[in-house]
């Protein structure tokens, strides 16, 4: 198995899994959805009654449920380190909440205005800001207003998907499309460079050829015009991987984490056929 980067950004990625199986491919796929720590928030305090301003008193409400704000809250991402924080059920503070294993946020707004999750800081380090800082959380009228205290702690998306880190994580065989050189100058031939959706053709000195065959989505819309010129097929050994994140955690990280996580799972299975 190996692995070669497309491409990096800071929260979508590209890569081929090579000589590989769909049995691996699923597994990293279903690993990067589900199993990958990262930090949410999952318990909010509100607080009830007046506010004091410094001109006006101000009323602790909004015009949503606290049920549907704190929901709100639990989607906002958090910035994850895995350096630095753990499973409560792991800390040392035997879950009680620490720095180790706890993010802690207030949340103090007065109205009128649009509460954003930039608005929520961190009760420690400024480095723990959230990452997206212009997710609308609740509108709030002239003498509205709202003070939250909330906790971030570590979870996975198989518990709930506050917790998922990676979106949209898909693959695809890899296409294998030829062009029969004795047919390629013929007018079927030349027309799939019109018809393909995705431009995976090019016309070249009056000649069909591939210019792009990893873009092939499968259609096979040109095996249908080419009157046998074309051919298209699959590769199960190689897959093409695109994902994104929602931000706590960079599309590196959340790659790296899966392969570590597959890694000891697998040494994990095979010390207990050991065993056996």
């Amino acid at each position: 198995m190996e692995i070669e980067i497309r491409e990096m950004e800071e929260t979508r990625g590209v890569f081929v899994l090579k000589n590989s199986s769909p049995t691996v491919a699923n597994a990293i796929r279903r690993t990067m959805l589900t199993e990958i720590p990262k930090m949410a928030i999952d318990k909010v305090e509100f607080h009830l009654g007046s506010i004091m301003g410094e001109e006006k008193e101000y009323e602790s409400i909004t015009p949503l449920f606290d049920e549907i704000l704190a929901h709100r809250l639990g989607m906002v991402p958090v910035p994850t380190d895995h350096e630095l924080f753990t499973f409560q059920e792991d800390c040392v503070c035997g879950g009680e909440g620490c720095p180790s294993c706890t993010i802690m946020y207030s949340l103090n707004e007065k109205g009128p205005c649009t509460v954003l999750s930039g608005d929520m800081k961190p009760l420690g380090s400024p480095d723990l800001v959230v990452k997206d800082q212009f997710i609308p959380i609740v509108e709030l009228t002239d003498g509205q207003a709202v003070l939250i205290y909330a906790t971030a702690v570590m979870g996975r998306a198989k518990k709930h998907a506050k917790w998922q880190a990676a979106f949209g994580v898909g693959y695809k065989y890899f296409p294998v499309v030829e062009v029969d050189e004795k047919k390629a100058g013929e007018p079927s031939a030349i027309r799939c460079a019109e018809i393909c959706p995705k431009g995976v053709f090019e016309v070249e000195g009056g000649r069909l050829r591939v210019k792009d065959m990893l873009g092939c989505c499968l259609c096979r819309d040109c095996e249908d015009v080419s009157r046998g010129a074309v051919s298209v097929g699959i590769d199960d050994t190689n897959f093409l991987f695109r994902y994104e994140t929602d931000g706590s955690l960079t599309a590196r990280q959340v790659l790296d984490k899966a392969l570590e996580i597959l890694s000891k799972q697998s040494e994990g299975a095979l010390a207990g056929l050991g065993d056996a």
